[in-house]
């Protein structure tokens, strides 16, 4: 059975997380898939291909992606790579308080480029990307011209 895992499972956005898949026959070709919807509806997202190694497992912080959204050894690669559907949007984040980012991850038999609804993953799982910690304070800042934000630890 496989089983795909990204740990820690909930985080802050700019701490690296572990995603692995287990449980692939050994050099089992595989497309590790990534998906976002941000707050506007529109989606992201990021695939790369990996041969599984001698004990099935592909991990992208010690495996090559062999291509897709991005090739070699990139731990976040799957988080780093995403690219919106729809052409000339980015990716922002605009309640960074009250609401994490929600990344799919799914692995897939086989290189997909493109996958349709009748596609199904061989596992699946998500990560929780937050933007500001627990306990967190968030000062607005308008002085003259300068607008922006303080974050204040606990």
């Amino acid at each position: 059975m496989v089983e795909l895992t990204v740990t820690p499972q909930s985080s802050l956005a700019d701490r690296p997380v572990q995603v692995q898949a287990r449980g692939l026959s050994p050099s089992q070709l595989v497309t590790l898939c990534s998906s976002l919807t941000d707050e506007q509806g529109q989606r992201f997202q990021a695939r790369a291909f990996f041969r599984a190694d001698e004990a099935g497992e592909v991990d992208p912080g010690r495996h090559a992606a062999l291509g897709g959204s991005y090739s070699g050894v990139w731990p976040m690669g799957l988080f780093w790579f995403l690219q919106p559907d729809t052409l000339f949007r980015r990716l922002v984040k605009r309640d960074v308080a009250g609401s994490p980012f929600i990344v799919r991850l799914e692995v897939y038999d086989g290189l997909h480029i493109v996958t349709t609804p009748q596609d199904q993953p061989l596992a699946s799982c998500e990560a929780e990307r937050w933007y500001m910690a627990p306990g967190t304070q968030r000062v607005p800042i308008r002085e003259g011209r300068v607008r922006g934000a303080l974050f204040l630890p606990p």
